[in-house]
């Protein structure tokens, strides 16, 4: 009787397939975990191999591949998004710009947050801002618990809606969801926000990776057939949405299957970030990350 694979992913229009009792990868049944908000899979999997496979942060990624947490990289990007807009101060506050966050406190749920990543290696490269010009307030600890934070980030409680609204921090950088379900209309930072992602994006030749597919390396070496299946049925309905729109968003223009120009600049530009932000400290290729995928599977697409 073929094993059951379990599964933490967050439901996407490409990912709902997964709940097809149908559905088997090369025999095998799935399992989805419940996890939600999806980041509460990710602790569970870099700490204790939790899942057979997970969605994951590219920023808890790269901490656990730096640990040398046992566990392989997809080239499947289930998430993503630019990150202009995700820097925001409370309505009603007083102004400020983006320069002159040095010296500044702003909020963010972790200092290894994806989103966080992301927003710091803009400041730093558009405004002359680095990581550690700011005191980084944060209300969650890292996902990897080996990982010592650097001097400048501060733990406090609450959400960081909270911390924002309580005036603890000039600012606040909220992921997608948390953007998505706030009440009353937060204020972005960056000017002319929406017209600085695309030049970013132009910039970079990609979009902004949030989330990917990792797999328990022992699962990918015993099972590969499996995990080839997974990888093909999630690429198809990844290719599907994209190719269902005619002028797709970011959020659609994000999504990624396969080892493509596009995904690899965006690896790049996160390792980038992560070593100039010490969210991670020891270098590391796009080759590196994908060598257990590459040694396994190719690219059967």
């Amino acid at each position: 009787m073929p094993s059951t694979l379990s599964v933490a992913v967050k439901s996407y229009p490409h990912t709902t397939f997964l709940t097809d009792p149908g559905f088997r990868a090369d025999g095998h049944a799935v399992e989805l975990a419940a996890a939600d908000p999806i980041y509460q899979a990710f602790a569970p999997m870099v700490r204790e191999l939790r899942y057979d496979v997970s969605e994951m942060a590219i920023a808890t990624f790269l901490q656990a591949h730096e640990a040398g947490v046992p566990l392989a990289l997809l080239p499947v990007v289930l998430s993503g998004d630019f990150h202009h807009h995700s820097l925001t101060r409370w309505p009603g506050s007083a102004e400020i710009a983006p320069a002159d966050l040095a010296g500044e406190r702003v909020a963010v749920r972790a200092y290894s947050q994806t989103t966080g990543l992301w927003v710091r290696g803009i400041l730093q490269e558009e405004f002359g801002v680095a990581a550690e010009d700011v005191t980084w307030v944060t209300t969650e600890e890292p996902h990897v618990a080996s990982y010592v934070e650097p001097p400048n980030v501060e733990r406090t409680s609450g959400r960081v809606l909270d911390v924002l609204e309580r005036r603890d921090a000039v600012a606040a950088v909220l992921g997608p969801p948390a953007l998505d379900g706030a009440q009353g209309p937060l204020v972005p930072i960056i000017p002319n926000w929406r017209e600085a992602e695309e030049n970013w994006g132009a910039r970079h030749g990609t979009v902004p990776i949030n989330h990917m597919l990792t797999v328990r390396r022992d699962l990918l070496e015993s099972e590969p057939k499996a995990v080839a299946a997974l990888y093909r049925a999630l690429g198809a309905r990844i290719e599907e949405r994209r190719a269902a729109e005619s002028e797709p968003g970011p959020r659609v223009r994000a999504l990624r299957f396969g080892v493509s120009d596009e995904l690899v600049a965006g690896l790049r530009t996160a390792i980038d970030y992560a070593l100039r932000q010490n969210v991670i400290r020891t270098p590391v290729t796009v080759t590196d990350l994908l060598a257990d995928f590459t040694r396994h599977l190719g690219d059967p697409a």
